[in-house]
């Protein structure tokens, strides 16, 4: 079965495994990835303006083909837009957390490659606060704009039935 989506979103919690899942479906199906924390994140963990997030984020989706992964609630109906998927990683709290927490081990005193360098791995209390509020706080407000696009989506509740589902696409072959 030919993979027939050109702009993709994928969207979860904190530690859901969005980044993977955008690289390992950039790779297979031949789509450049943006990670919205790139956009976001200056070196230092500085925060850019959110006109200069939102100059940078339209020039993305612009583009003919992406792979956009993050939450970022204030501009998801903007991206739904432009996209033709919607993949919502709906992990549990506990699976987020604790690969938070992993990732920040593999990636101790450095940047991660799916956010801006300078902006050193680590887990604070308002991050941990956000993953353990997300599913009362942001899931009901993100699967309500979703529920009223036009966007065909697909929800998984583990990272597994996403690569199941991946898998059962072919590679896309640009000619």
């Amino acid at each position: 079965m030919f993979f027939p989506y050109k702009k993709i979103l994928i969207i979860g919690c904190g530690g859901a495994g969005k980044s993977t899942l955008a690289v390992k479906m950039g790779k297979r199906f031949e789509l450049p990835v943006i990670h919205l924390d790139k956009l976001w994140w200056l070196p230092g963990w500085i925060a850019r303006s959110a006109d200069g997030f939102d100059a940078l984020l339209r020039e993305e989706l612009k583009k003919p083909q992406w792979i956009i992964d993050g939450n970022y609630k204030r501009t998801f109906a903007e991206r739904l837009n432009y996209a033709d998927l919607c993949i919502f990683l709906d992990c549990p709290t506990d699976l987020c957390i604790k690969s938070v927490y992993e990732r920040a081990e593999r990636n101790k005193g450095i940047s991660r490659p799916d956010i801006t360098e300078g902006c050193i791995e680590y887990v604070d209390d308002e991050f941990k606060q956000f993953i353990q509020t997300y599913k009362t706080s942001v899931r009901p407000e993100m699967l309500e704009i979703l529920k009223h696009s036009r966007v065909p989506s697909v929800v998984f509740e583990n990272r597994e039935d996403a690569d199941k589902y991946i898998s059962g696409f072919d590679q896309i072959t640009n000619v």
